[in-house]
């Protein structure tokens, strides 16, 4: 039977594994990290963004999306009621956009805000905070 032929890079990687340059590693025979034996085949991506905490490159729907839950602690740092009810009126506008499919992303499902509610919330804490 003929030898198996052997690429530059194979025979490279062979000389060391017999040299035991591969042995002792750190984390050899424990599975990759962020790779919980799920089916995300994009799990080394997030995690790689997350490492260098990269930022912008999410889809206009998720910044959204974060942009609704982060909504209180964003308005915390706003000292006028116009500029709170500005922030709630620019956010429910760019909800409705996704709504309507005029952003990309995948698709967002949440309500708008109660602008007077918000403001309310916003009120209550200052006076408590």
């Amino acid at each position: 039977m003929p030898d198996r032929y052997e690429s530059r890079v194979e025979r490279q990687i062979r000389e060391a594994q017999e040299r035991g340059e591969f042995d002792n590693l750190p984390g050899a025979g424990r599975p990759l990290p962020g790779h919980g034996g799920t089916d995300d085949e994009n799990w080394w991506i997030r995690e790689w963004v997350r490492r260098e905490n990269l930022t912008g490159l999410a889809p206009t729907s998720l910044k959204i999306r974060k942009e609704a839950e982060d909504l209180l602690g964003r308005l915390a740092k706003e000292s006028s009621e116009q500029s709170v009810r500005a922030v709630v009126t620019d956010l429910n506008q760019r909800i409705r956009q996704a709504h309507r499919g005029l952003v990309d992303g995948p698709p967002v499902v949440l309500r708008t805000f109660d602008v007077d509610e918000v403001v309310e919330t916003w009120r209550r804490r200052r006076r408590s905070g």
